[in-house]
């Protein structure tokens, strides 16, 4: 008797497999990005924490920068909260008037026929999921 794969299970199972590159067991693309941007941050404690409540204030700290501050390059470079509340729409509408009047401006600094592309993201996602590398479609292409 021979047992499925794992692989298999999983996508019986409607779990979703990691997506991390292939044969790379410890690597995932998005949190290292986000220990990059921790370990940029000013603050970081190269040094470490002298106890569990001071990495607690740190981490909330840098929470409330990363929500509320820092521009993601996935929502077009507005904040995550923003993008909750719905202020991106105006800062967007904003960004795109300012593009364009620079761009009348001086038409020749711009290479391109048009600007940075400033319409709202609909969906954000950590990792998104692909309809065709999806676990269902794989098992019905199988058969």
């Amino acid at each position: 008797m021979k047992g499925v794969s794992l692989l298999e299970l999983c996508y019986q199972l409607g779990i979703v497999t990691s997506n991390s590159r292939p044969r790379v067991s410890d690597d995932n693309p998005h949190i290292e990005a986000l220990f990059r941007t921790t370990k940029y941050w000013p603050g970081y404690p190269y040094g470490g924490f002298g106890d569990l409540n001071e990495a607690r204030v740190w981490v909330a700290k840098f929470v409330d920068f990363y929500n509320h501050f820092h521009r993601h390059s996935a929502l077009n470079f507005v904040t995550p909260n923003e993008m909750h509340t719905g202020a991106h729409l105006e800062i967007l509408q904003k960004r795109s008037g300012v593009y364009e009047k620079a761009r009348s401006m001086n038409p020749a600094r711009w290479v391109k026929a048009t600007t940075r592309n400033c319409s709202p993201t609909t969906e954000a996602w950590t990792t998104p999921v692909r309809e065709a590398n999806s676990g269902a479609a794989l098992l019905e292409a199988a058969g």
